[in-house]
């Protein structure tokens, strides 16, 4: 019998995709002749697309390097999804010398190439760059979509390069897109018995990292808003936690008002108009949904468990979190308007952090099973958990904007060990590790940027 494995939706409508199941001999082949295949693939092993994308061609006034770092960018994040290979670019036949030059699809077929990025990069007089770029099928000799031109300062050519990527990620595979966001986490550094940690910025590919102003006092947990121009963390400037607000912007902190005892684990609404968090009052730990607006809040559960954190569904209609009311760290959902909470983790171990996917159909959790850490998934019943890594210490999942990716830290075991961010795909394929300044935990990522 064949053995399937679909958990989430692939499509690869123009080019050749083969994948082929572990222990069965069941493969399926897609071409353009056939109709377009909505599938989900998990434990497969996937053939990447080619991708061939030569420097971007320099027309007036624009700089050799960026031209060059434009098509470096994009072939590293479409490489970074697992699904597309970059043909180097010694392996080229010839390469195009202007942007409206007829594609010799000849000289991309013989080097394998399944899509072709031919992109251009000039000055324009009032100083702004205009980057314009064309997206081909090598077999059926014809462009997918319309080619797309931007304008912007030179200083702003990198996130060009993730808009570009989305944009072709997004044509050739049906998924959305997450090159062009941002992640908050914390930075670490020093010895492991003495760790400095700050909260920090960054590209989602590990570029443009900035340290963020704040009180030299821990600080863990940072989230982004939805509009991503704010972050919510837990610091303890005062000795105890207590949940902060801060703007991006001009990175000003306020603790948000109405909050007495200790306030922690703290994440916005979808909508950004509420913040959902656990409170510890009277020896007692339950979850507390806060308005921004009116700053009202509203205690969600009741029971003389200790229940943390907390993460909304999509809708904004559910929250999931931890609790160990059953005698054990569990998962359970519970109405944003109250009532009795539903248990939906039943596997062998302990069950902490779960996070809501932004498409709604999947919980990440971190999971705790004879002495090894996992990152997980199930589905939001409780159905189907599948656990995607397993070592000494994993923690912490943070969903892709489109919830396909996702992003989480590993710290190492020993004296000397110490956390780094990895990413992996909610197949359980391409774990990677994420290149950041320092020692890095706790990543929450953005959604996509305006």
């Amino acid at each position: 019998m064949v053995k399937q494995f679909f958990t989430r939706f692939i499509k690869l409508s123009s080019f050749i995709c083969i994948i082929v199941f572990i222990n069965s001999t069941f493969v399926i082949s897609q071409n353009n002749d056939a109709p377009k295949l909505d599938m989900t693939v998990n434990r497969g092993v996937i053939k990447p697309i080619s991708l061939a994308i030569p420097s971007f061609i320099k027309e007036s006034g624009a700089n050799s390097i960026i031209s060059r770092e434009l098509a470096k960018v994009i072939s590293n994040n479409l490489d970074s999804t697992g699904l597309f290979r970059s043909i180097p670019q010694t392996a080229y036949v010839s390469t195009p010398l202007s942007f409206n030059t007829p594609v010799q699809f000849s000289d991309w077929s013989i080097i394998n190439a399944d899509v072709l990025v031919l992109g251009a990069v000039g000055l324009k007089p009032d100083g702004r760059l205009e980057v314009k770029f064309r997206l081909w099928d090598i077999a059926q000799q014809k462009e997918i979509g319309k080619g797309k031109k931007y304008f912007t300062n030179s200083e702003s050519w990198r996130r060009i390069s993730h808009k570009i990527s989305d944009t072709i990620y997004t044509r050739v595979t049906g998924e959305g897109a997450y090159f062009d966001s941002r992640v908050v986490f914390v930075s670490e550094t020093g010895p492991k018995d003495n760790r400095t940690k700050r909260l920090a910025v960054m590209d989602q590919d590990g570029a443009n990292f900035k340290l963020l102003k704040h009180p030299p006092s821990l600080v863990i947990a940072p989230r982004f808003a939805p509009s991503s121009n704010k972050i919510i963390f837990t610091g303890y400037e005062t000795g105890k936690p207590r949940v902060y607000l801060m703007d991006l912007s001009s990175e000003a902190i306020t603790p948000l008002p109405e909050l007495k005892g200790m306030s922690f684990a703290p994440r916005f609404s979808m909508d950004g108009t509420k913040i959902v968090l656990s409170m510890t009052q009277n020896g007692n730990t339950d979850i507390f949904i806060n308005s921004l607006d009116t700053g009202i809040k509203r205690r969600l559960t009741t029971n003389s468990a200790i229940d943390t954190a907390p993460s909304f569904s999509p809708d904004g209609k559910s929250i999931v979190f931890e609790s160990d009311r059953g005698g054990g760290q569990q998962l359970y959902i519970i109405s944003t308007e109250g009532g009795e909470a539903k248990r939906i983790s039943f596997g062998k171990g302990r069950y902490a952090t779960p996070v809501w996917s932004p498409r709604g159909d999947l919980i990440a959790f971190t999971k705790i099973k004879e002495r090894k850490f996992h990152i997980g998934v199930m589905r939001v019943d409780g159905t189907n958990e599948r656990l995607l890594t397993t070592s000494f210490l994993d923690e912490g999942p943070a969903w892709a904007p489109n919830g396909r990716v996702l992003m989480f830290f590993r710290e190492t075991p020993g004296k000397a060990g110490a956390p780094s961010i990895y990413s992996i795909d909610i197949s359980g394929r391409n774990l990677r590790k994420i290149k950041t300044s320092s020692f890095a935990s706790d990543p929450n990522w953005s959604r996509i940027l305006n």
